[in-house]
């Protein structure tokens, strides 16, 4: 058997070092990336000992970004962006400009080109989705009229980025990087074959792709074959991706957003993103790493004042742009503050856009070394600054509740819409799949006072559409429990099919309450001794159940004990 793997070396090493260092991370409660990011410094060149192959991960990142961008286009919601366009829209807009506009000065003074700067300047003016999604879900702000702006704020970003991206190849030549093409043809020659090209793939997604996609996965989900599904999901975005690229000129980027985008109309698309999630988690990890992989650590030694410098731009000039343009559409002062602090850093487009830069010669390596120290060091300052907001959220409650009437529209109104739970003597439902609906439903028939804990955010705000009490986020977590209101709940049921997850969730919710009623489904023997050692009443085996009802339509008695 070879031994010369040096695939296999780069992704063992590099999942093995992310889980290390993301695992670290979260156990500070700092975002995963910023392990992940390290993992790739100390597998880099820049750093002694192994050194993963750079070509490689090269292509793996570009896998990376196609599922990324997938995954973007997959959750991209009109219907959210419409919903704050008056404010998310010109406010994005404004706020890019002056990022921008910021790293432009820093990059004039490096001594820099002014297409340089403007490449940076892009890099620096758009927050990672990852970060703020996860610090929005944290403190169930994601549903709350705050939370709302920010993530129309962020589809803002992101379109603006997708539209840079397209431009830049053929504003290369004018920018100062490498020409495109024969380097004959004037810029508006260019720009005309880009929007021709785009729009050409455009019309062919929405005219062939809205059709055939679907199709294509009502078929595939009607063979019953979960693989066969899950490799169409995958077949799509990857195909797509590549056909835009050699066909159309477009790059992977685009094409792999508006697979995402198409997918969504879809009346699978639920069902396709679940099943994509874990592949699309993988490569994502994988194109941290070699980003990562990119860092030279001696930046932060040799130039800390333009690292400091960049830092103060992501951190305090972008944001304290959001904040006042936040304020001057007249919204109160914590709407303001928590999308400036959700903005405060910076993610996965900054990469993608910084290497786009690289690549056509318009900026300097230097580039991607401060933007990924800008990076690193904003997301480690993220977490401190939500905490300080919430530290100071007493008193702009009291602030903001004293405000004179006049001062005060009715959409500030909907600003503290957290969705509080006041149900007492309740059911907590983890989980709202095929087995989760059917409770509630029978539930809510009986007039049971209920809270539904799930962690997919389309489904929650569906549920809360419903009339649901819902808690966002991950029931393993003591503090999405305490949301739930779980030290004065009567029944705790436990409808996820992880059996590790669901023993975390019931031993939390013992200590927590003591007087719990704790009911959790199995599917194996093994899993029913695991739920009951964390401490679960009452565990519901699904094939034993179907044991059971067999024998009572035999006029048997079941021979063993159908639950525990």
């Amino acid at each position: 058997m070879p031994h010369h793997t040096p695939l296999i070396a780069t992704i063992a090493v590099g999942f093995v070092l992310a889980y290390i260092f993301g695992s670290l991370a979260n156990r500070l409660r700092l975002s995963p990336l910023v392990g992940y990011l390290l993992a790739g410094v100390i597998v880099g060149p820049f750093t002694p000992g192994f050194v993963a192959d750079k070509e490689l991960s090269h292509e793996i990142s570009e896998i990376g970004v196609i599922l990324l961008m997938f995954g973007v286009g997959l959750h991209f919601s009109l219907k959210d962006l419409m919903s704050v366009k008056h404010i998310a829209i010109p406010g994005a807009v404004v706020q890019i400009a002056v990022a921008t506009l910021m790293g432009m000065g820093l990059s004039w003074a490096m001594g820099w080109g002014w297409g340089a700067g403007l490449v940076f300047g892009l890099a620096l003016s758009v927050a990672s989705t990852v970060v703020l999604l996860r610090a929005l879900e944290e403190r169930q702000l994601i549903d709350s009229r705050r939370g709302k702006i920010a993530v129309g704020w962020l589809i803002v970003e992101d379109l603006v980025m997708v539209l840079a991206l397209v431009l830049l190849p053929a504003l290369s030549g004018f920018l100062g990087g490498i020409p495109q093409g024969d380097g004959s043809s004037s810029i508006g020659m260019q720009l005309l074959l880009t929007f021709g090209k785009v729009a050409a793939f455009v019309a062919l997604m929405i005219v062939v792709g809205r059709r055939v996609i679907p199709w294509l996965l009502e078929r595939s989900a009607g063979t019953g074959s979960r693989e066969l599904f899950t490799l169409a999901v995958l077949a799509i975005a990857m195909g797509i991706a590549y056909g835009s690229a050699q066909l159309f000129g477009v790059s992977f980027a685009l094409g792999a957003f508006f697979a995402g985008m198409i997918l969504n109309e879809s009346e699978y698309s639920h069902k396709a993103a679940e099943d994509s999630l874990p592949l699309r988690d993988a490569f994502a990890v994988l194109f941290f790493v070699s980003v990562g992989m990119l860092f030279n650590p001696a930046i932060l030694v040799e130039q800390p004042l333009l690292v400091l410098g960049t830092f103060l731009i992501i951190v305090f000039g972008k944001s304290l742009a959001a904040m006042l343009i936040v304020l001057a559409f007249r919204k109160p002062l914590s709407t303001a503050l928590t999308i400036s602090v959700s903005l405060a850093q910076i993610g996965e487009f900054s990469f993608i856009l910084i290497g786009l830069g690289i690549g056509l010669n318009l900026v300097p390596e230097a580039g991607r070394d401060l933007v990924l120290a800008g990076a690193i060091l904003s997301i480690l300052c993220n977490p401190l600054l939500f905490l300080l907001i919430d530290r100071l959220q007493p008193w702009l409650d009291r602030r903001e509740h004293t405000k004179p009437a006049h001062h005060v529209s009715v959409a500030d109104g909907e600003d503290n819409d957290l969705h509080p739970i006041s149900e007492v003597g309740h059911a907590i439902l983890i989980g709202h799949g095929r087995v989760g609906s059917r409770i509630s439903k029978r539930l809510r028939g009986e007039g049971v006072p209920l809270v539904i804990i799930d962690d997919n955010r389309t489904r929650a705000q569906e549920l809360r559409e419903e009339g649901f009490s819902v808690v966002l986020g991950n029931a393993a977590s003591t503090h999405v429990l305490e949301l739930a209101n779980v030290a004065q709940a009567r029944w705790l049921m436990i409808a996820i099919p992880n059996s590790l997850e669901a023993g975390q969730i019931a031993l939390h919710g013992r200590q927590a309450n003591a007087d719990l009623d704790i009911i959790a489904r199995a599917h194996f023997d093994d899993e029913v001794d695991y739920l009951r050692e964390h401490k679960a009443d009452l565990v519901v085996m699904g094939e034993r159940e179907i044991a059971r009802v067999m024998f009572e339509r035999l006029g048997l008695q079941a021979p063993a004990p159908i639950s525990q």
